[in-house]
């Protein structure tokens, strides 16, 4: 299967048994990044946690909800 990178437009072929191949055919808004990609994304991403001021904005959940 062939899909293209949404950042970089870099066209790459996976295989159209895979699980990614499997979803991407399913759900048509699951957008396919390439592996360069992901793993510049997920450095930066870490480097930023590192700082400091960078927050992730965890769900609460209500002990009503729970029951």
């Amino acid at each position: 299967m062939r899909v293209k990178c949404v950042i970089c437009d870099d066209i790459n072929n996976i295989d159209s048994n895979c699980l990614q191949a499997k979803r991407l055919r399913n759900r048509r808004l699951t957008t396919y990044m390439c592996p360069s990609c992901h793993e510049r994304i997920s450095e930066k991403t870490k480097q930023r946690l590192a700082t400091g001021d960078f927050r992730i904005y965890k769900e609460r959940k209500t002990e009503k909800y729970l029951s």
